[in-house]
């Protein structure tokens, strides 16, 4: 009957009916007759269409009857390959019909387990391929009950998900790199205006996501499935948005999903959807909403400004006030670790800062916290102590009913209040955040950060105080003390000019509560450090000596952050010693408000006692690993980093967390209020604390640079300033070759693992090329390259190769690399760094790019540093003026030529348009390496010099042009007028650079000139100009005679007769000044110009008189000879390390 029946109501009420009556009749043979039959069915059918009502059937009769879909599968697997037939059959009905089924055969355990290889094998590209393009909503719903299945066992989740097409087998936009299409499928269905489907595409992703969010976060964060999520909270239905939150929180786990702004584009819908979500009644949504703005707003990177609107900031400041007034105590409770969480500095600095509103959700947080009831006493009466030994039983049983919520209520309150104070102090170094600075003229406004920081002090006296005095004396908590001592710490700081009046309120509010809570630390010194190493009887429930303990290093703690050693370091460092060990054997783990000053104590120690033994750290590092985080222990104190760093046992374990926390802790030259106490500047470094912890162990360096590459760029550039300053100050340390191999391993690792398009993205590369050009820079003389250095000058060129002339950040500091390490080594090995270079075409394509883009580029306005551009211009035509000589020396193979237009060259030199003054440098050591090629290199192709400007024709070409091809006389002529222009410049600005370049171009334009025609180079050395400016180098005095510059003008206008430029009274005073100097004490590139010029002198025709001529003699008798060793790097223009780093 169900295969004769066409109309489809008939249909399923057939199928019903039959369903019904075998679920009835409850005989398993009736169902193996069903299959049976079934199977015939199948196998007779002429169509898949009309396979139709029988896979319909077996679907119904999976889900109603338990044990069905195993017997279906255990004993008529062939019914397996009918559906996945069906599921390539071209009718949605048909496949909605078979999804259905294999959605019941997955849910049974015996279906998942047999049909695994099915799925992997067969079934995974069928089904992905039928979600992706589902048109109809039965045959969507279907295959996501059936996914949603799957999405159970981690198994096929990593199938789904390891899915993924290779780059080179589809173009498809819809497709990204290596991207996996589930999540694109997802997506789709999330932008659907159907909420069923879009809650179960949310569902399912947080399905996913549940089993490992680092591992499979990234493929839905790069497909985009963030911003559409964040879309779908819009939405009215609170199925779908509880589905979203789970979705979003789940990202949060995942660095990705802040780099790539996706909580900087969602943020807005968050906070519009939690508003609307208090309006509904379902306090689970209210917690699981503010659970995930919390967690973004914790995790939200400084770098990256979450709100970059202010009435978006004002609208969540809003929200969080409606939810701290809400009056539910779980609401409240996740709304006050919300605030806390968004009283950053990077969350409230675009101006003007709201202090109005603040003050506002302060003071209803604080008002919240103070209505509720007070815990139970743990005394029995006022005038009991809170640690008294004879009420401990007691007192524990008292602790036990306080309710736990309750105080972490409390605790999260001050968390937010201490937050609060900690902006007020930083914004007291921002200008911005003064006051509002749209404030009209002549006008006072209230929101200022002075009011909010008095607001702070009042608010801390009349609530805040009280709160914390009413809960300590009826409960004790070291972790409010901790955070309620802190926060006056930081509070102290916040209003200078009220610090004494605050403090004597202070004292007079807090003595009492310190009477009565601490009678029983009523020691003497070597009492209380006896206390220390005291341990409980075995199975005792007294919690008093615990108590004692804990309170009296927190006393000692905060003491010694006000810089009160009324305990003798020595003797303190070995009581909390015995104290770790003590807890340690009793098997107790201190709470880490306790091990934090604990840590902190032994930190600041250290020097006064003896170091810790093997037992000692073994037990630290016990405790340590037992902490979920190691931020709770941490305090940010130059002497807690030496600690760990200097014993190898917490190195190798911690190492690596405490400089992260070191560095991500705001300015690392700055540090909080509790190092003060711990001793001198001198003991602090506060330049840099870490240099000489550096110094004592470089290997701790390998730590720095792998922070380098995984943290954040504001981490990462830090790391990159300590490095810098440590290179710097420590030349004697042998550190380069130890931080060479491992740039290299992460070098080699980046390029085989990233695309061009995300090595551009990644950040942090550029901070890292960064310091191995630093590291480059440490070799002074020259080196043999070793293999490491040619993997590096391989992997720095290929890197070049594939990025774009836009990249300044990545391509800066690898051009200055490629050119230092083709000028500071051996000629043997600047031989094979050429050939490494050249063979690289697409390192050779870029430099044409990157040339070409000074005169592509407008100039710049003038300013005091090098954009970023001109930098990199910079880099470029030092490179390849050095590859140009190099391949001309060595003779290298060429695998590509630069085509360059030698009009365009010349003309970024005479018509300088505000070009900087090292650009010009650049460009001028470019064009004396191919002047001294006469521009015949095989490298070079020069074009462009046959058409005069503006004319429609080339014109005809002269007979002295020919001579001087491929430059005209005009050109050359423009180009000495610039170079003398240049001159001028030089006077005024006193730029030794731009002299030593002007001078050693206009030599070997000359000596250029001199071989293609005397005549015009005659007439370019004999130019009346060049008087004058003589003239002018010479007014100031005999000290200018010496100078190198002048010294090699003189000896170019004699070697070319110029007597119309250099006279016998100038000669003259060169050799009186020469001879009246101490040679040895002139510097080297003096000594070598002077050399020249006498050399010259002495073959010339000039006349000299015989005391001049002994005075010669002897002169060059007194100068170095010309085989000086660093004579070779003259031509050296270094790269620009302040642009760099």
């Amino acid at each position: 009957m169900l295969h004769t029946v066409e109309d489809s109501s008939a249909l399923d009420l057939s199928v019903e009916v039959l369903v019904l009556l075998v679920v009835e009749l409850k005989s398993e043979q009736y169902l193996r007759c069903i299959l049976e039959e079934s199977q015939k069915e199948l196998f007779k059918a002429t169509t898949m269409r009309g396979s139709m009502p029988t896979f319909t059937l077996l679907g119904k009769l999976a889900d109603a009857i338990p044990g069905f879909a195993d017997m279906l599968v255990v004993e008529h697997g062939s019914i397996v390959d009918h559906l996945l037939m069906g599921l390539m059959y071209p009718n949605e009905g048909v496949k909605a019909a078979v999804c259905y089924l294999y959605g019941k055969l997955y849910s049974s355990p015996a279906g998942t387990e047999r049909l695994s290889a099915h799925f992997e094998e067969k079934l995974c590209d069928l089904f992905l391929a039928t979600l992706g393009h589902a048109q109809t909503r039965e045959l969507q719903v279907n295959c996501l009950g059936l996914l949603k299945e799957l999405l159970k066992t981690d198994h096929f989740v990593s199938i789904l998900m390891n899915n993924s097409k290779a780059e080179e087998e589809s173009e498809s936009p819809d497709v990204l790199e290596g991207e996996n299409p589930l999540p694109l499928v997802l997506k789709k269905l999330l932008l659907t205006r159907d909420e069923m489907l879009q809650a179960a595409s949310s569902h399912c992703v947080a399905a996913v996501l549940v089993h490992s969010p680092s591992r499979y976060a990234p493929a839905f964060i790069h497909a985009d499935v963030p911003e559409f999520l964040f879309e779908c909270l819009s939405s009215s239905s609170e199925i779908l948005i509880w589905s979203v939150y789970c979705c979003l929180l789940l990202l949060t786990e995942e660095r990705l999903f802040f780099s790539k702004c996706h909580t900087v584009y969602g943020i807005e819908s968050l906070v519009r959807s939690l508003h609307d979500v208090l309006q509904l009644n379902n306090l689970e949504l209210h917690k699981q909403g503010l659970l995930l703005f919390t967690e973004i707003l914790r995790r939200q990177p400084v770098e990256i400004k979450l709100f970059t609107n202010r009435g978006v900031c004002v609208k969540a400041m809003d929200v969080l006030m409606e939810t701290v007034n809400c009056p539910v105590l779980e609401v409240v409770v996740e709304a006050v670790r919300a605030v806390a969480a968004f009283l950053r500095k990077d969350h409230l600095s675009s101006p003007p800062v709201p202090y109005e509103e603040l003050q506002k959700l302060l003071e209803a947080v604080l008002r919240r916290c103070a209505d509720l009831p007070p815990p139970q006493s743990s005394k029995s009466h006022s005038g009991d102590l809170v640690f008294s030994v004879s009420q401990s039983h007691l007192a524990n049983r008292n602790l036990s009913r306080i309710p736990q919520r309750q105080g972490q209520f409390l605790l999260n309150t001050l968390e937010s209040f201490r937050n609060a104070c900690r902006l007020a102090v930083e914004f007291q170094s921002d200008p911005m955040a003064q006051e509002n600075p749209f404030t009209a003229p002549n006008s006072k406004s209230k929101d200022t950060l002075r009011n909010f920081s008095e607001f702070l002090l009042r608010i801390c006296d009349s609530l805040c105080i009280p709160m914390v005095m009413n809960y300590l004396e009826r409960a004790v908590s070291p972790s409010v003390m901790e955070v309620f001592l802190s926060t006056l710490n930081t509070l102290f700081t916040a209003v200078p000019n009220m610090q004494k009046k605050f403090s004597k309120k202070l004292e007079q509010e807090l003595s009492e509560l310190l009477q009565k809570g601490l009678p029983q630390l009523n020691y003497t010194i070597a009492e209380s450090l006896l206390l220390l190493a005291e341990t409980p009887e075995p199975f005792s429930l007294d919690q008093s000596l615990c108590s004692h303990q804990h309170c009296f290093i927190l006393l000692v703690y905060f003491a010694y952050t006000l810089g009160d050693r009324f305990v003798p370091a020595a003797e303190l460092f070995l009581a909390i010693r015995n104290f770790l060990l003590s807890a340690q054997d009793h098997g107790d783990c201190p709470p880490p408000v306790i091990l934090r000053a604990a840590l902190y104590l032994l930190a600041g120690c250290q020097d006064k006692g003896q170091a810790l033994d093997l037992r000692s750290l073994c037990t630290m590092r016990r405790i340590l690993d037992n902490l979920p985080d190691l931020s709770l222990v941490y305090v940010h104190c130059p002497l807690l980093v030496k600690f760990f760093l200097h014993y190898p046992e917490l190195l190798g374990r911690f190492g690596h967390q405490v400089l992260q926390l070191w560095f991500s802790w705001g300015d690392c030259k700055q540090t909080e209020a509790e190092g003060d106490g711990l001793g001198s500047a001198e003991q602090l470094s506060s330049a840099n604390p870490l240099l000489p912890i550096l110094k004592s162990n470089p290997s701790i360096l390998l730590i720095l640079l792998d922070l380098v590459c995984s943290s954040s760029v504001e981490v990462a550039w830090k790391v990159l300033l300590t490095l810098r300053t440590f290179l710097e100050r420590n030349e004697d340390v042998l550190v380069c070759d130890l931080l060479r191999s491992q740039f290299l391993q992460i070098l080699q690792q980046l390029l085989v693992e990233s695309s061009s398009a995300s090595l551009q993205a990644n950040r942090n590369l550029p901070v890292l090329l960064s310091l191995l050009f630093l590291v480059q820079l440490r070799s002074k003389g020259g080196r043999e390259l070793d293999s490491t250095d040619f993997k590096l000058l391989h992997q720095v060129s290929n890197l070049c190769g594939r990025c774009r002339p836009r990249d300044t950040d990545l391509l800066q500091p690898s051009l200055n690399f490629l050119y230092w390490s083709l000028h500071q080594t051996t000629p043997c090995s600047q031989q094979r760094a050429v050939a490494v270079l050249l063979s690289n075409v697409p390192l050779l394509d870029l430099l044409q790019k990157v040339l070409e883009c000074t005169w592509l580029r407008s100039p710049p306005p003038e300013a005091a540093l090098l954009a970023p551009e001109d930098s990199l211009l910079c880099s470029g035509w030092l490179l390849v003026a050095s590859l140009l000589a190099c391949q001309h020396r060595y003779r290298t193979e060429v695998h590509q030529t630069l085509c360059l237009d030698l009009t365009e060259v010349l003309n970024a030199v005479i018509f300088r348009k505000k070009k900087p003054i090292l650009l010009l440098v650049s460009i001028m050591q470019f064009l004396r390496a191919a002047l001294r090629q006469d521009f015949s290199s095989s490298l070079l192709v020069v074009t462009g010099q046959s058409t005069a400007p503006g004319a429609a024709q080339p014109q005809p070409v002269s007979l002295q042009d020919a001579a001087l091809h491929p430059l005209v006389t005009q050109q050359v002529f423009s180009l000495v007028v610039s170079l003398q222009n240049l001159w001028v410049h030089i006077q005024l600005q006193k730029d030794l650079l731009l002299s030593q370049a002007v001078v050693a171009c206009l030599e070997t334009l000359v000596e250029y000139l001199y071989v293609k025609n005397q005549d015009v180079a005659l007439h370019v050395a004999s130019q009346p100009w060049h008087r004058f400016l003589l003239f002018t180098l010479l007014s100031e005095g005999q000290k200018s005679l010496l100078q190198p510059e002048v010294l090699r003008l003189m000896t170019l206008f004699l070697r070319y007769q110029s007597s119309n430029i250099i006279s016998q009274k100038e000669i003259s005073q060169i050799l009186q000044v020469a001879a009246e100097a101490n040679v040895a004490e002139l510097p080297e590139a003096t000594c070598r110009a002077l050399r020249l010029f006498l050399c010259q002198l002495q073959s010339s025709r000039c006349p000299l008189e015989p005391a001049q001529s002994g005075t010669l003699q002897s002169l060059l008798g007194q100068l170095p000879g010309q085989g000086t060793s660093s004579g070779q790097h003259q031509d050296i223009v270094y790269p620009f390390l302040s642009r760099s780093l």
